[in-house]
């Protein structure tokens, strides 16, 4: 049966990862965050079941009351497979904040996280476990390392985010580590995270990680982003205007604490 944690504790603010209290026989815990996906996410999730079968793993769902059924779907592929958690949340609160929820909901050493909108290719999320494996603290899937790219975006939405891209660079010089700062499918692992303070507004979340967190071995693999086949892009003015409120803050604590 699927578990439906307590709406309880979910706050915008700063968040600070629990530590596992005992090893887990989970060795990945996927954080899907949902909005109004259900023509996705039955397709998004028989992938992942297929993809990640070597090793043994949890997919959280962290859905924000999607009026258009994601939840229900959940429930019958949780039937199916039995590895998913849903968590429902009681309105739309954000993806960076649900990626946070997710996290502190799961089980495993190792976190992951993807979109629901088939934009990510699930097929990288073995190779991305297996590259964490060899001893690097964060994963990241890349369109900007040899063999990735990007297909159906305009020209001005290829510009915007190479923008700002190179703006993250040159603000955060540790963001380099990474190129690119800006992808929303990562895998890391739980103690880089544990006891440090995360709030991050909008969709950028592995900025806010990059930042603030003591990475030292990153490796990123090559994925082809292409636009969503169904449903609407969460993509919004208000979400860009978050983007640049969220870098505008991290500058602004770093100068504080500098």
């Amino acid at each position: 049966m699927v578990s439906e944690p307590s709406l309880f504790e979910d706050r915008i603010g700063p968040f600070s990862l629990r530590r596992n209290e005992s090893p887990k026989s989970t060795q990945l815990s996927l954080i899907v965050p949902t909005y109004n996906e259900s023509q996705n996410i039955s397709e998004l999730i028989n992938k992942i079941e297929s993809f990640l079968s070597p090793i043994t793993f949890e997919i959280v769902i962290v859905d924000d009351n999607s009026p258009d059924g994601t939840s229900k779907i959940v429930q019958n592929l949780n039937r199916k497979y039995g590895n998913i958690r849903l968590c429902k949340r009681p309105g739309k609160l954000g993806l960076s904040s649900a990626v946070l929820y997710g996290f502190n909901r799961a089980d495993a050493d190792v976190l992951a996280v993807i979109d629901a909108d088939l934009q990510h290719p699930p097929e990288v999320l073995l190779k991305m476990y297996r590259k964490l494996s060899e001893g690097y603290d964060l994963v990241v899937a890349s369109r900007y390392v040899d063999g990735g790219g990007i297909k159906g975006w305009t020209m001005r939405r290829k510009v915007v985010s190479r923008v700002a891209t190179y703006l993250v660079h040159t603000l955060f010089p540790n963001s380099k580590k990474v190129k690119d700062v800006m992808s929303g499918c990562f895998m890391i692992k739980r103690e880089i995270l544990t006891n440090t303070n995360l709030n991050p507004i909008g969709f950028k979340i592995l900025l806010e990680i990059m930042t603030k967190c003591r990475i030292k071995r990153v490796a990123e693999i090559p994925y082809t982003f292409t636009n969503r086949r169904n449903g609407k892009s969460n993509l919004s003015p208000l979400e860009i205007r978050n983007f640049i409120v969220h870098v505008y803050r991290i500058k602004l604590n770093s100068r504080m604490y500098n």
